[in-house]
């Protein structure tokens, strides 16, 4: 337990950073789990359109630093193929 009340405060700030984090991911996993309900559905339309939102939000999480810039980019990069080999 911390000791100090700089050491409370720290925990409250990580606390409170570790929430916002958590609502970012779920948003971006959100954002990409409708992209792939729309792949596997067959729907190129859908899947375009929810790759185009979702590579906004999937970079805001990297200024965010949520999560790593190569990270997002493989992430959309993938996303991107799989679409376009869509028939």
């Amino acid at each position: 337990m911390a000791n100090t009340s700089s050491a409370k405060k720290a925990v409250r700030v990580q606390a409170r950073k570790t929430a916002v984090n958590k609502a970012r991911k779920t948003m971006v996993r959100s954002h990409l789990r409708k992209v792939e309900d729309a792949i596997t559905a067959g729907n190129k339309d859908d899947a375009q359109t929810a790759v185009k939102a979702a590579e906004p939000v999937m970079m805001r999480a990297v200024t965010k630093g949520v999560f790593k810039k190569n990270t997002a980019s493989r992430k959309i990069s993938r996303l991107n193929k799989r679409v376009k080999t869509m028939s």
